[in-house]
């Protein structure tokens, strides 16, 4: 489901490895290794895009469709 590219801002705290998708609020992680933070972050990034298009195909009332924007 996921498609485009997201931007990852890490950085080590202590022990430990977090991070945030810099174009998408609230979708962060943290892991106990650099490669377990970014896979914890591509799980979190597509739930979130997931829950997303699931609210709004909810929100449409009726027929709808879907039509590709690039910013």
């Amino acid at each position: 489901m996921m498609s485009g590219n997201y931007t990852a801002i890490i950085s080590k705290d202590g022990d430990w490895w977090i991070g945030w998708i810099k174009e998408i609020r609230g979708v962060n992680s943290q892991g106990e290794t650099r490669e377990e933070l970014i896979e914890n972050l591509r799980s979190a990034l597509e739930e979130a895009l997931e829950m997303n298009a699931a609210d709004a195909i909810a929100s449409a009332e009726g027929p709808y469709e879907e039509v590709s924007l690039a910013p």
